[in-house]
């Protein structure tokens, strides 16, 4: 398959793997490679030291191009942009931040820069730093998320009126009818974090995974909105933070609520109860956990055969 995505990262399927926190590693960056997409290793949740070892075990797993996501906010990030120069890595994916700040000196570095925004104004500003590409992520997705709570299918064709470089859509996508849908209104590509959240490869623990499959329509909500806005499961943390808030709670008692390692505490440990469990509206479509190379397939197929069936219609007005 021949578009934008695929010939700026040199991959099969203009698919890219989201960097959830406590899920990518080397293991599910590499498979998402070796199966034809963009696999990335998500910095995020990972000491310096711990990430050197994933870029480095991921090398080794596969041939195909790979690339890393660097939140901007992290505390160490000199060191590792200083581990992502010295191991060589060619693609980053840049978020929480300015990408006026490191976008030259990647490309100077000879690595290909993309940006994650939640609105047209903040792609706008990720054009006008240089970055290769955007990906427009809409309210439907899981993790953190943009506060104006603007959908996917309405961002990407606003994005694509005013955007020349290419763009990657985020956000409740998880079938090849959908990633043909995001295409359709000016998408060149997708990144899918639920889908792939919910695969063997993933580093994330089993109970969050099944956690995942269980999930239905409704199960997700948009919390925390006056901290960083999260989407997550509603478990019993969630009903807790959502009742401070109702009732009140300042950003201070709201964040000390919060405290430190609700993410790792649920996707990492697998607490269902007391762990932030961070997942887009799109959980409710998935109902199985398959090894990478399964989900990639399948996702293909659904692409092709929905263009087929699109074909077949013969339309009388």
């Amino acid at each position: 398959m021949k578009n934008k995505i695929c010939s700026l990262f040199n991959i099969r399927y203009p698919i890219v793997q989201g960097w959830m926190i406590w899920n990518s590693g080397w293991k599910f960056a590499s498979a998402v490679s070796n199966a034809g997409g963009l696999g990335l290793i998500g910095a995020g949740s990972m000491h310096p030291e711990v990430f050197r070892e994933h870029i480095q075990k991921c090398k080794k797993a596969t041939n195909n191009p790979f690339g890393v996501n660097l939140p901007m906010l992290y505390p160490q990030i000199n060191e590792l942009i200083q581990i992502i120069i010295e191991e060589e890595v060619k693609i980053v994916f840049t978020s929480a931040g300015n990408p006026k700040t490191y976008t030259s000196f990647f490309h100077e570095n000879g690595i290909k820069v993309a940006h994650v925004v939640p609105g047209v104004k903040f792609a706008l500003k990720a054009q006008n730093a240089g970055v290769d590409a955007i990906v427009v992520e809409g309210f439907e997705a899981g993790g953190h998320n943009g506060r104006d709570e603007t959908t996917t299918f309405c961002l990407i064709p606003m994005a694509k009126k005013e955007i020349s470089i290419p763009i990657i859509a985020a956000g409740g996508i998880a079938t090849g009818e959908g990633m043909l849908a995001a295409m359709v209104l000016g998408a060149d590509g997708v990144q899918m974090g639920s889908r792939f959240a919910a695969s063997i490869e993933a580093s994330s623990h089993q109970n969050f995974k099944n956690e995942i499959v269980n999930a239905k329509e409704g199960a997700t909500m948009l919390t925390l909105k006056e901290i960083t806005p999260v989407r997550l499961i509603k478990n019993k943390f969630f009903n807790k933070i959502q009742e401070a808030i109702i009732n009140g709670a300042t950003v201070e008692e709201q964040q000390a609520l919060l405290g430190r390692g609700r993410a790792k505490k649920g996707m990492f440990e697998g607490d269902l109860d007391e762990g932030e469990l961070e997942i887009g509206q799109v959980a409710g479509l998935i109902d199985s956990i398959e090894p990478v190379s399964t989900i990639i397939e399948n996702i293909m197929n659904e692409y092709y055969q929905a263009i087929k069936e699109i074909n077949s219609v013969k339309y009388n007005f």
